[in-house]
């Protein structure tokens, strides 16, 4: 009824589609049939490329994908991705759909714009019927897509397994899988883009176990190494699959193969913190003295990464074999035990099973440092339960009779200055109220300075008490004589207000001060700043406006400044421009008549003309091609 009222047959919607598509889409045969008769264009597309064909593919419309086939020039048109219909059949695993486009010479080879065929899609997703459909029409179970990747290699990642024994099987006819490949059989063990076999994607699958064994079976390499040096093993252990990697030890995994950092399975199992794997790998041997990266053991790795379930398996072994063996105490590359890595990493629980199996205090790495300096200085401000896990490292530690007047090589800090200048209250609290901490409460840097001045430095306020109420002297002076104080106000805080809630920019705005306000725009880290307001609801960019500072409006508007913003006499920058409130109301009315400005009739020479001041003042601010301010 619409076609005779004269309704377009090849109209198309916001999404290009045409009634040929919802048709094809829908299934409807009829409707297909009509539209075809009453010459509606065959091939149109969408504004993914995708034509009719296309849709009937996705959508199991075989009537339709039939229907059209004797009308369309090509079965191989691609869409937007370069797929074709046949890929879209595969992909969706409808067989009856895959054999008509098949028997109809619809090429089982194309490639998208990824390079992957259409038995790639089907493999990925198990669909087996249709892999054995595209095999049987010339499919190529050997092509690789963009990454390397094989059909194998995506049904073993994908832990498709009646998928990988029917390629691992193709063309032999037998139970029992091959262990040796012939033409167009699937190779165990081909490598993709990064060196990744088969066997490492099964390794890494939680559901791969069977693919890997199979794998495995049928003559998989259990050592070869991707480019990162990583075996199946190291895989396995990374992602903590207990019978998978049973199955390559078993098979002749090596257990301390090393990466090309150095790590075994066993550093990799303690760094994600695998008991189980842990286990499995020293039962078969494993060696925990083996130097990994940066020269850690797998117990510097464990400590350090706070899993003391790992820590203690790794002890609890080390003591069924002889002392020299194994050290505790052994140094990584940089001079720090085990010890130092549990305090930088804040457990407690590990920080104690290592000195309770004869961790010693008073090592001091490359630096100097001990493992106290590394607990007081490693706290996360940001985080409550980070930071008492710091400060009960401290607490562990000073128990145990660490020396907390110990000084390292380079800064000749003590543990007090770590812990002040990084902020840490409770460490500093700790530290403080041992019974001669008088003896480091005034100690001096490298560079003369205290554990006041560094707190200072930081804006730590509650350090700042603290060691005030502890009788630190705040007159001391730095080798460059400097004091507390002059460290105090050489870094100011710009989010501090007056009593008219005015920041440093407001007071630099209103005394009209262009020079100091760029300045402190230069410093200004906190964005927020940008828009604050004072009691009287003016942002920086009303009283920079109102001043004629142009300048700072350019970089306060690069900034992000709020150019609608009200202050409380209901005045936007704009308005604040004006000498008094009759003229801020006559610019409101005048202003609400006019047009808009379009982008290019903005004036666009005002970059040129500030550019040197803003770069004199370390700002960075231009003039993007619609005449608005941005950052360059």
């Amino acid at each position: 009824m619409l076609i005779s009222s004269g309704a377009k047959v090849n109209a198309k919607d916001q999404g290009m589609l045409t009634p040929l598509h919802r048709a094809a889409a829908s299934r409807n045969e009829r409707a297909v049939e009509l539209l075809l008769k009453h010459k509606a264009e065959v091939n149109p597309r969408d504004k993914f490329w995708q034509t009719p064909l296309h849709m009937a593919a996705a959508n199991w419309a075989t009537s339709c994908a039939a229907t059209l086939i004797p009308h369309v020039c090509s079965l191989d048109v691609a869409d937007k991705s370069g797929r074709t219909p046949l890929h879209h059949a595969a992909h969706s695993g409808h067989a009856e759909m895959v054999n008509l486009f098949l028997r109809k010479g619809a090429s089982a080879n194309a490639n998208d714009k990824k390079e992957r065929q259409p038995i790639h899609w089907a493999a990925h997703l198990g669909h087996l019927d249709v892999v054995k459909l595209l095999v049987s029409h010339t499919a190529d179970v050997m092509c690789k897509d963009k990454r390397g990747y094989t059909p194998l290699h995506v049904a073993a990642a994908s832990g498709q397994i009646d998928v990988v024994k029917f390629l691992m099987r193709l063309k032999m006819g037998q139970d029992i899988v091959v262990t040796e490949l012939v033409n167009r059989g699937a190779n165990v063990n081909q490598p993709s883009y990064h060196g990744n076999t088969p066997l490492h994607l099964a390794a890494t699958s939680s559901s791969g176990v069977l693919c890997l064994e199979l794998l495995v079976s049928s003559g998989a390499d259990v050592n070869m190494q991707n480019k990162e040096g990583k075996s199946p093993l190291h895989v396995a252990a990374r992602h903590g699959h207990f019978t998978g990697s049973q199955i390559l030890i078993q098979n002749g995994g090596e257990v301390d193969c090393v990466d090309m950092n150095g790590n075994t399975p066993l550093h990799v199992a303690a760094r994600y913190g695998q008991e189980l794997l842990i286990s499995t790998l020293l039962g078969n041997g494993a060696d925990r003295s083996r130097q990994g990266i940066h020269g850690m053991l797998p117990l510097h790795l464990a400590a350090l990464c706070g899993f003391p379930d790992c820590c203690h398996m790794l002890l609890s072994n080390a003591r069924q074999i002889p002392a020299a063996e194994f050290d505790v105490n052994a140094t990584d590359d940089q001079g720090r035990t085990c010890l130092h890595a549990a305090a930088s990493g804040g457990n407690v629980e590990c920080l104690n099973l290592l000195l309770s199996s004869g961790a010693k205090l008073g090592i001091k790495d490359n630096l100097g440092r001990s493992a106290l300096h590394y607990a007081a200085a490693n706290g996360n401000s940001q985080c409550t339960i980070s930071l008492r896990g710091f400060s009960r490292c401290v607490e562990v530690l000073l128990e145990h009779q660490a020396s907390y007047t110990l000084k390292d090589h380079k800064k000749k800090w003590t543990a007090l200055h770590a812990a002040a200048a990084e902020g840490q209250v409770d460490c500093v609290l700790l530290l403080v109220n041992r019974e001669q901490s008088a003896d480091m409460l005034d100690s001096q840097d490298a560079r003369g300075q205290t554990p006041l001045m560094l707190a200072a430095l930081g804006h730590h306020n509650d350090c700042v008490h603290i060691l005030l109420e502890k009788k630190a002297n705040a007159d001391a002076a730095d080798k460059q004589g400097f004091t507390a104080l002059h460290r105090a106000a050489a870094r100011p805080d710009l989010t501090l207000v007056d009593v008219n809630n005015n920041t440093a920019l407001h007071l630099a705005c209103s005394k009209g001060h262009e020079m100091c306000a760029l300045m402190i725009l230069g410093e200004l880290t906190d964005s927020s700043l940008i828009n604050a307001r004072n009691n009287a609801l003016q942002m920086p960019l009303h009283i920079a406006a109102r001043k004629g500072l142009a300048t700072v409006v350019q970089v306060l508007l690069s900034r992000g400044a709020a150019v609608m913003a009200v202050d409380e006499d209901g005045h936007t920058p704009a308005l604040a421009c004006a000498p008094n409130k009759n003229v801020a109301d006559c610019l409101a009315l005048i202003l609400s008549t006019m047009k808009p400005y379009s982008p290019r009739e903005t004036d666009t020479s005002t970059t040129s003309h500030f550019g040197p001041i803003l770069k004199n003042c370390g700002i960075a601010a231009a003039c993007g091609s619609s005449g608005k301010l941005c950052h360059a």
